[in-house]
């Protein structure tokens, strides 16, 4: 009986271990098993989530694409309609005979609201003032006051366009200080910055014409490079009410533009404004230098580099 007990213990560790043995494999089955379900559940999803991503990227594509077209086409018309416009217009001061004053008027009002933003429309401004002012109708003076109207209208959208993306500052001339000086009168400078840029603005009043309500300015403009350099413009020029700063104005280094605007003329003072703008929100027709194009690109590229080492 002693000799037989050995055999009954092993032989109950060799029933333990197989139950151990096969709970283990039934454990890792169920595990194997489950984490296999998950994983395919997840792929399952990740498919649907991929499918749905594209379906939206797809229909994102499709909406632009019909937007561009949409406004492609929108364009083309527009040009074509501005097109038949302008040529119908300008045919009416080409053949000044076939046109009466009130329709040359209304012309210049429909040629100014519609493109003043890339045409120099002053010489039509000029010519029609002066046939105004010769003509003995009785309606000159609504004439004239039409012409003025719609020169200020179009400096009125223009102020708010330039001083969004520019900087500007305001000075009186004193008519009778400029009497007692005719050599000319030099009004407060300031400085002013646009895009990282800044400069220093002088302005001299030399002349006034009290007839035309024209003033000539000399515009001094001084930028500091260096401690060494100093970049230095200088123009000189009439303004009017018909000088409109999209068009009128002088080009400065770095694709940038100023301009000086009359607000006001009578015979005891006169309102201007200068005002300091990317080139980019000049006229049209305006286009930039190439050299001009590449700085601008080789600044943006320095300012994005240094913004990501930041």
């Amino acid at each position: 009986m002693e000799e037989k007990e050995p055999e009954k213990k092993k032989d109950g560790w060799e029933r333990t271990g197989f139950l151990l043995h096969s709970s283990s494999g039934l454990i890792t089955a169920i595990t194997v098993a489950i984490i296999g379900l998950i994983g395919s559940n997840y792929l399952k999803n990740r498919e649907l989530a991929d499918t749905a991503s594209r379906e939206r990227m797809q229909i994102a594509e499709t909406n632009v694409r019909v937007y561009t077209e949409l406004m492609s086409r929108r364009e083309e018309a527009e040009s074509a309609l501005r097109k038949d416009m302008f040529i119908s217009i300008i045919q009416s001061f080409l053949r000044p005979a076939s046109a009466s004053l009130d329709e040359k008027v209304l012309n210049i009002e429909l040629l100014s609201y519609n493109f003043h933003e890339s045409l120099n429309l002053k010489p039509l401004f000029v010519y029609l003032e002066r046939e105004i002012l010769a003509s003995k109708q009785p309606e000159k003076n609504q004439y004239l006051d039409r012409l003025h109207k719609v020169a200020r209208e179009i400096t009125r959208k223009q102020m708010p366009i330039l001083e969004s993306a520019g900087a500007k500052f305001d000075r009186v001339v004193d008519m009778e200080s400029f009497k007692k000086s005719p050599g000319g009168i030099t009004l407060d400078g300031l400085t002013l910055k646009v895009d990282g840029i800044e400069r220093s603005f002088d302005i001299v009043v030399l002349e006034a014409d009290l007839k035309t309500k024209e003033i000539k300015a000399r515009l001094d403009i001084h930028r500091q490079i260096d401690s060494t350099k100093i970049e230095t413009n200088s123009a000189e020029f009439w303004v009017g009410f018909y000088d409109f700063p999209m068009i009128d104005n002088t080009r400065l280094s770095n694709d940038q533009r100023c301009a000086v605007v009359l607000n006001a003329f009578d015979p005891e003072s006169a309102d201007i404004t200068l005002i300091y703008f990317p080139g980019s929100y000049a006229s049209l027709n305006e286009k930039p230098y190439y050299q001009e194009v590449v700085q601008s690109l080789m600044r943006t590229n320095v300012q994005m580099s240094n913004t990501k080492s930041k």
